[in-house]
């Protein structure tokens, strides 16, 4: 950008260049200094167009950087739009992004309403915030800030203004939050095995097996998420069937038809997975991840996105179907109809409203299919 600018100014004054004076060198008034952030530490290198002489010239805004202002809000959830934090405690919640939390605690929800074990009793309640805070809050924390450690590259490019390549947080603070949430994670897994008499800790196991892919999802060498398929296959399992699988292990046992069923919900999850890669399609392609938007581009990525949702959906419907569960189906087909108004216009732009409107009848469509396998 800065060699954009010298070139323009050179290339608007050339006809005029013989009449200037000449330049004369001006020491400066005190020492330049570095400035570095609340951490102490310099973050990600940023390039800045050279002064001019002109002062009513007023440096471009960068087309990535966030709206003026920002918004305390959005910086809470973790999501575009956010007011820049200098409070610590505000930038590791942000790190986590709450705002995706509530699909695991859904999923959590559903699974317990599937076992057909659960009731509105004090200790089933408690037992079950306690597994929502252990797949929403921890581990679902722990697998966004570690997202965000292992692209720090990506997001220099696509968001430089976020916590972690801006260096609002140490490096050594981003490691302990991983540490602290991960084994926060594991050990509510634990005790929740305890807590329900397992015999075998399905739930601790389950957590550690939600945590390896998490880490194998964003880390080198295996990053799944450098392919588009896998990756956000994997990201719809963890988002999805986990959380209900241990909804359900921890009130009743696992069935055949509930794996199926909510393996076939992680192939949705792929699509909603790719909503989130359009918005990063510039960083990706610059450091060689294949997302689907990079690989197939963003007209044929929607339609692949759209069809994995849909059909999914459509699937099971027909599935509860095939079983006389007429109303039920009919219920999920209801709900699949008014998901994609908007996200097929623009994927970019429409990222956040789609997720916004039509998410809520996909997680609605979750609940529903749960209610059905239960009776």
């Amino acid at each position: 950008m800065a060699a954009a600018h010298l070139l323009a100014a050179s290339t608007s004054s050339s006809s005029t260049a013989a009449f200037r004076p000449p330049l004369r060198l001006r020491s400066p008034a005190h020492t330049p200094h570095l400035r570095l952030n609340r951490t102490g530490r310099r973050p990600f290198p940023v390039v800045r167009a050279a002064e001019t002489d002109a002062k009513d010239a007023k440096p471009k805004a960068p087309e990535k950087a966030p709206a003026a202002g920002g918004s305390s809000f959005n910086q809470l959830l973790g999501i575009k739009g956010a007011k820049q934090e200098t409070d610590i405690w505000k930038i590791r919640l942000q790190l986590t992004k709450p705002v995706t939390w509530p699909p695991l605690v859904w999923g959590v929800l559903c699974g317990a309403a599937a076992s057909g074990n659960f009731h509105w009793t004090v200790e089933d309640v408690a037992k079950s915030i306690v597994c929502m805070i252990m797949s929403g809050p921890c581990l679902t924390g722990y697998t966004q800030t570690i997202n965000d450690w292992y692209d720090r590259d990506i997001d220099a490019i696509n968001e430089p203004y976020r916590p972690i390549p801006s260096g609002a947080i140490s490096e050594n603070e981003v490691i302990t939050q991983i540490w602290v949430l991960l084994l926060a994670g594991l050990g509510l897994g634990a005790l929740l095995d305890v807590w329900a008499g397992h015999d075998f800790p399905i739930v601790f196991y389950l957590a550690v097996g939600g945590s390896l892919l998490s880490y194998i999802y964003s880390a080198p060498p295996l990053k799944l998420k450098q392919n588009g398929w896998i990756g956000n296959f994997a990201l719809g399992a963890s988002y999805i069937s986990l959380p209900w699988w241990a909804g359900q292990a921890l009130f009743g046992t696992l069935t055949p038809d509930i794996v199926v069923l909510t393996t076939l919900y992680s192939i949705a999850g792929l699509g909603i997975a790719i909503v989130n890669d359009f918005k990063s399609i510039e960083g990706d392609r610059a450091l060689g991840l294949q997302s689907l938007p990079v690989a197939f581009g963003m007209e044929t990525a929607k339609w692949i996105c759209v069809g994995a949702i849909d059909i999914t959906q459509l699937s099971v419907a027909g599935y509860l179907l095939s079983t006389g569960k007429l109303y039920y189906a009919l219920a999920l087909l209801g709900l699949t109809i008014p998901q994609f108004q908007y996200f097929l216009k623009d994927p970019v732009k429409y990222d956040v409203k789609y997720q916004a409107s039509a998410q809520p009848f996909f997680v609605l469509g979750l609940l529903v299919t749960a209610l059905a396998t239960s009776h």
